[in-house]
């Protein structure tokens, strides 16, 4: 399994970044997603990563812990999960994202590895933290 994870500090209340990291379908959209869709506990990803369109279906689950957690149920993966953690700080918080995975090599062959989608996702993870940022900001 591969691993990405980033963190952020935002100056914002913990409940208010709860609140926008909630609001499940402007979430994904922040992350520069070419389409989302959110029904209930299920999220349809796509994204245009180089000449390649990843397709995504998520389900949501609670581990318990997490502010947001959810694991593929249809795509690329052998397996994904991305679990979204919230924490109070003395000034504002700090957001946590983890996400885990093993490459399906049957389906992406040698258009993608580990190392470029790792890249991929750091980069999707940062837009939704700029996009909490702003949303908690206004």
């Amino acid at each position: 399994m591969e691993s990405v994870t980033v963190s952020r500090h935002l100056e914002a209340p913990a409940d208010a970044v709860r609140a926008a990291i909630s609001d499940v379908e402007a979430f994904m959209r922040g992350g520069g997603f070419d389409e989302v869709v959110v029904d209930d506990d299920r999220i349809e990803l796509s994204n245009r990563v180089g000449i390649a369109t990843l397709d995504l279906e998520l389900e949501r689950f609670d581990d318990g812990e997490s502010d947001l957690a959810y694991r593929q149920r249809d795509g690329i993966f052998e397996e994904m999960e991305t679990r979204y953690t919230v924490t109070p700080r003395e000034t504002g918080c700090e957001v946590t994202a983890e996400t885990t995975f093993a490459i399906d090599v049957a389906l992406v062959g040698d258009l993608m590895d580990a190392t470029v989608v790792g890249r991929q996702r750091r980069r999707e993870l940062n837009a939704q933290f700029d996009w909490l940022a702003n949303r908690v900001r206004n």
